[in-house]
């Protein structure tokens, strides 16, 4: 697998505009709303000893990771809508596999993101493409058996049972 393929993120166009509206959000008005909390706890004099002036800029360092992160999803995003019967796993689809050969041991997830993709039920359990089990699925086929490492070391391996384009 290519690194580029790791990197592209699969979005909807809603779910680009979104992103896009919240960075825009984000590099306008927050950074004027989080300079102005800032600049009105650097009045209160002492800055060693005043708690709101370190708050700001922690929420100033947070604000600017986000940025970043969003400006990186954006960057490498691919635009569209997933294949409505496709070929093989790809990001924005629901996977169950099962481990080691066992059918009776199954697992379903979303590949791909949460925050991305518009999930809001927590029930649904999310891997990364990126992760070593996202990774390790994509581009297998119904019936493929796949391995990935585990944090532990320990290498698993499994099988691909079926995949559908998430629908929410």
């Amino acid at each position: 697998m290519s690194e580029a393929a790791h990197s592209t993120v699969w979005l909807t166009q809603e779910a680009f505009d979104k992103l896009s509206a919240e960075l825009e959000q984000l590099k306008g008005e927050g950074r004027r709303a989080v300079s102005a909390k800032i600049a009105q706890a650097r009045d209160e004099g002492d800055l060693s000893e005043n708690g709101g002036y370190h708050a700001a800029r922690e929420e100033q360092g947070q604000q600017e990771a986000r940025i970043r992160q969003l400006e990186a999803m954006l960057r490498d995003a691919q635009i569209g809508e997933a294949p409505a019967s496709a070929k093989e796993v790809t990001p924005g689809m629901t996977v169950t596999i099962c481990y080691d050969g066992d059918t009776d041991d199954t697992d379903t997830f979303l590949l791909g993101s949460r925050e991305l993709m518009g999930v809001t039920d927590t029930e649904v359990e999310v891997f990364s493409p990126q992760s070593p089990l996202g990774a390790a699925v994509v581009g297998a086929k119904k019936g493929e058996t796949v391995s990935y490492e585990a944090p532990t070391g320990k290498t698993i391996e499994v099988t691909v049972l079926d995949y559908a384009v998430y629908t929410g």
